[in-house]
C-alpha cells in the first residue's frame, strides 16, 4: 500500500479564547450579579424606610420577595437584548452587527422552549440525592477550616411567624418565588449564555460560584454551589430547566419544612 495514500486523521481546532469572548462571559455574570443586588437594593431600601420594623412582617416580606425578583427578571431578561440591538444597529454597515445576536431572549436559551415530561419529575428527585451527598461531602471537608460554621443558619428575611397564614406566604416566597426565578435567571438566562461561548464544566463553575457568592455566607454558598452543579447538570441532561427547577422547589420545600414546620 502506498503510504502517501493513506490519510492522516484532521485534527479538530480546540475553542479558542479570545479576549472579545472572555468580556461576553464577564458580561453575563457582572450583568446577573448586578441585577439581583440592584433589584434587592432599589426594592428593600425603600420598603424597610417607609414600614420600618414592619418590613419583618410575613406579608411584607413575602411582597417584597415578589418585587424583588420581578424586577431582578425585568433587568436580566429585558435590557440585554436591548443592548443587542443597539449594537447591531450601531455595527451594522461594519458587518459585525450579528455577533451580539447571543444575547437576545429566546426560549432555548432559557431552556424553557418545551414543556415538562415525566422525565423532568423523575429526575427532580433523583437530582436531590446526588445534591444532599454532595452537599454533605463539601460541607465535612470544609470542617478543616477554623473559620467555617456549618451550623450558621441562612437569613431568608422572616422574622417571625405568629399565624398559619404567616407560614403560608413564607413558603409561598421560600418555596416557589425564589426558586422559579432564580433558576429562570441561573440556569436560565446565565447558563444558556455561558454555555453558548464555553465548554460544559467552565459555564457549570462559572453558574454555581457566581449562584454561591450570591447568596453571601460561606456555609450556605458551599451548599448551593453543589446545588448548581447538579441543576445545571439537569439542564444538560433534559435540555431544559424545568428538572432543576422542581428539584429546587423540592430542596426548599425540605429546608422550610425542617426548619419553621417541624421545628416550631
Amino acid at each position: 500500500m502506498d503510504a502517501k495514500k493513506i490519510k492522516k486523521p484532521t485534527k479538530v481546532a480546540k475553542p479558542k479564547i479570545t479576549k472579545t469572548k472572555v468580556f461576553e462571559v464577564i458580561f453575563v455574570l457582572a450583568w446577573a450579579g448586578l441585577s439581583l443586588i440592584a433589584s434587592q437594593l432599589v426594592i428593600g431600601l425603600p420598603m424597610m424606610w417607609i414600614l420600618g420594623e414592619r418590613f419583618s412582617q410575613p406579608l411584607w416580606t413575602c411582597i417584597y420577595y415578589g418585587l424583588n425578583y420581578s424586577l431582578a427578571l425585568a433587568l436580566v431578561m429585558l435590557f440585554p437584548p436591548k443592548l443587542a440591538k443597539m449594537w447591531r444597529k450601531k455595527h451594522e454597515t461594519s458587518g459585525e452587527g450579528t455577533a451580539q445576536k447571543w444575547l437576545e431572549l429566546s426560549p432555548v436559551s432559557l431552556g424553557v422552549d418545551k414543556w415538562p415530561t415525566f422525565v423532568d419529575i423523575g429526575l427532580a428527585p433523583i437530582g436531590y440525592i446526588v445534591y444532599s451527598v454532595l452537599a454533605n461531602l463539601a460541607m465535612n471537608l470544609m470542617q478543616i477550616f477554623p473559620w467555617f460554621q456549618s451550623d450558621q443558619l441562612q437569613d431568608v428575611g422572616f422574622g417571625y411567624f405568629i399565624t398559619t397564614g404567616d407560614r403560608v406566604l413564607a413558603m409561598l416566597a421560600i418555596v416557589f418565588i425564589a426558586p422559579i426565578a432564580e433558576e429562570l435567571i441561573m440556569r436560565g438566562w446565565v447558563y444558556g449564555k455561558l454555555r453558548a461561548k464555553v465548554k460544559i464544566g467552565t459555564a457549570i463553575v462559572l453558574t454555581s460560584l457566581l449562584f454561591a457568592v450570591l447568596h453571601g455566607q460561606w456555609n450556605v454558598g458551599v451548599g448551593v454551589f453543589m446545588l448548581s452543579v447538579v441543576l445545571c447538570s439537569l439542564r444538560e441532561i433534559t435540555g431544559s430547566i424545568w428538572s432543576g427547577m422542581l428539584l429546587h422547589i423540592l430542596s426548599n420545600g425540605i429546608a422550610f419544612y425542617i426548619l419553621y414546620i417541624a421545628g416550631f
